[in-house]
């Protein structure tokens, strides 16, 4: 039992010592600092194809091109998708809120990489307990992460109370409905070889996820399934998005 206390400290300090890149925007629980940059990048996953879509089906359904303000991707792991996201958007601040701190060393890579560091940032993050104040981002986003969140009901809740009034969340798995079926396959291919393809009941997903936003009073919810013409036979995911009320005048 000590052991394990110890191991549970000492993972929380590295966590916090690995958090920054360029500094935090206000409104986080962590503060500025210099970020650990090294000059190779990570080799990419089979996912590869994925993001440069995602993102950019993200930017034009929410009009994120030239909009100012904060951007999190909620689990966002080595940050292959913010990196799509940033280069696409001129004025947001992007952070990547994820629980394996090990990944924000691969996301520095990253963002070195493409020149956008100072306009990402990384954060030891617990979805089902946000470190951010109320109202606080414009846009959050999220694939492939909420099947591993426990409490499903307090993750949801968490992002309804940071989005500011207006702002939009993304949460979802799966494929963009603007990529191209023969590149869908071939993921989905690769993944099977890998022992990596996703088995889920697309169905039980999206009943699970309409019952979550009842019992937590968001009646504006849409869930996509995406369905792009030639991609029978293939599972393109399943997307939430919803929009917190504006605040009324």
């Amino acid at each position: 039992m000590r052991k394990t206390i110890i191991l549970c400290m000492l993972s929380a300090i590295l966590a916090f010592l690995l958090i920054p890149l360029n500094g935090f925007p206000a409104g986080t629980e962590s503060s500025a600092g210099a970020g650990v940059v090294t000059p190779a990048s990570p080799p990419l996953s089979a996912l590869a194809p994925v993001y440069g879509p995602l993102a950019e089906w993200i930017v034009n359904r929410f009009n994120l091109t030239e909009k100012e303000g904060i951007g999190i991707d909620l689990g966002g792991g080595s940050g292959h998708l913010i990196i799509e996201l940033c280069r696409r958007t001129r004025a947001l601040h992007w952070i990547n809120a994820d629980l394996n701190p090990e990944c924000f060393f691969r996301l520095a890579r990253l963002a070195e990489a493409a020149g956008i560091g100072p306009r990402i940032s990384a954060l030891w993050a617990d979805a089902q307990n946000l470190p951010f104040r109320d109202n606080y981002a414009d846009i959050i986003v999220s694939r492939g992460s909420f099947q591993f969140w426990p409490d499903l009901h307090a993750a949801l809740r968490e992002i309804h109370r940071v989005l500011k009034p207006g702002g939009s969340a993304l949460i979802g798995r799966g494929f963009s409905e603007n990529l191209p079926p023969e590149i869908a396959r071939q993921v989905r291919e690769t993944q099977q070889k890998n022992s990596s393809f996703p088995k889920y009941d697309v169905d039980e997903t999206e009943h699970r996820l309409r019952k979550v936003m009842i019992d937590l009073g968001i009646a504006d919810f849409l869930i996509l399934r995406p369905r792009p013409p030639g991609s029978a036979g293939i599972n393109y995911g399943i997307w939430l998005i919803f929009e917190k009320e504006s605040a009324r005048q």
